[in-house]
């Protein structure tokens, strides 16, 4: 990437971060020839200040140092509102819905375990080569971890709703 390019690209990353402080902003080469921008001058790199106005670079998590902590996002004058009743008749269905998945998802976790018959599922008739049959053994551990991991999901969820 070229310079110019990676100034470009610097400059929009700030354009869309919003800016704070006006500060410096310096173009670092390392010694394998990675381009850096960066609002400190770095000792040891070969580092150049460049010249844009206005333009800074914010700190990570979008706060700076010793800044006032930001105000909570307030929602516009006419922004739609659910009533409690409408907001419980919604947390039921989600409700409903998500313990008939973990049904459903229980059901195919038992279902597998019990075909996996810990480690060693009957042969089919079509799996007279071991490796075929390695294989189908090995996808029924992958399904079993992923439905084990999809009731733990479903159960967090469902521990979340109020």
């Amino acid at each position: 990437m070229n310079t110019r390019t990676l100034v470009l690209h610097g400059l929009a990353l700030l354009a869309v971060s919003g800016a704070a402080q006006a500060q410096q902003i310096f173009l670092c080469v390392d010694a394998d020839g990675r381009k850096e921008l960066t609002d400190s001058n770095r000792k040891g790199k070969n580092c150049k200040m460049l010249d844009l106005p206005g333009a800074s670079i914010p700190a990570p998590g979008g706060a700076r140092r010793g800044a006032a902590p930001s105000a909570p996002a307030v929602a516009p004058a006419n922004f739609p509102r659910v009533d409690s009743s409408e907001q419980k008749a919604r947390d039921a269905d989600r409700r409903a819905i998500l313990t008939d998945e973990l049904n459903t998802e229980n059901r195919k976790l038992a279902d597998l375990r019990k075909e996996f018959n810990n480690g060693e599922p009957e042969r089919r008739a079509d799996e007279r080569n071991a490796a075929k049959y390695q294989e189908r053994v090995a996808g029924l551990k992958d399904s079993i971890a992923r439905a084990e991991q999809n009731v733990e999901a479903l159960k967090r969820e469902l521990s979340n709703i109020k």
